[in-house]
């Protein structure tokens, strides 16, 4: 097989390989390179049509990029809604998602966490946020989940910097668990600090 064959070859791969991706950053930046790679190859032996569709998928591509990459951080884009912790359709996206929830958060039960969150796109739930009153005006988050489609864009944090979500509760502080100190830096960026064996974000007072 020539090394023409071998590009062609491996650009269609990517693309199909991009179709079989969960999450939608991923998803959109490998079909971006196997369009590229494609119009590169059709390009060499001259099959226009070829190279026309995947300029258009590539520039489509790059559009939907720009626009997730803009929003991410931008709380107009997302909604964040309380609901009871015993709320029905938290009830149903808990038990959807139950096994990617175990997968990351063994042994996790939803019955202690009377604070309950869900991180809105759209009509679209991708985040689910829940935590406990742990004493002395503090929040202790019990799970911080984002669906798999929404996972390179971690709107969970539209819940911390919504101040008044804790605020509102009598809340001073919020407190991450111990198996989230994986994401100390994503956690660091929205205002946690160390305190001894904890990450802890401290709240306005009201």
């Amino acid at each position: 097989m020539d090394v023409l064959s071998i590009i062609g070859w491996g650009g269609s791969a990517l693309v199909v390989l991009s179709l079989l991706q969960t999450r939608i950053l991923r998803l959109r930046l490998l079909n971006l390179v196997g369009c590229v790679i494609l119009i590169g190859f059709n390009a060499a032996i001259a099959v226009w049509p070829m190279v026309g569709m995947n300029a258009v998928l590539a520039v489509i591509n790059l559009v939907h990029l720009w626009r997730l990459l803009w929003h991410r951080h931008d709380q107009t884009e997302y909604a964040v809604l309380q609901v009871n912790g015993d709320d029905a359709y938290l009830g149903h996206v808990l038990a959807q998602h139950h096994k990617d929830i175990s997968r990351f958060n063994p042994g996790f039960t939803a019955s202690g966490s009377p604070y309950a969150f869900l991180v809105q796109h759209g009509d679209r739930t991708v985040g689910v946020v829940l935590a406990h009153d742990a004493g002395d005006g503090r929040a202790q988050i019990d799970l911080d989940y984002v669906v798999p489609k929404y996972r390179d864009f971690t709107p969970g944090e539209f819940v911390y910097r919504r101040s008044d979500v804790f605020t509102d509760h009598g809340f001073h502080q919020v407190l991450a668990p111990p198996r989230m100190r994986d994401s100390t830096p994503y956690l660091t960026k929205l205002g946690f600090h160390p305190e001894g064996n904890t990450l802890v974000l401290d709240l306005p007072r009201t």
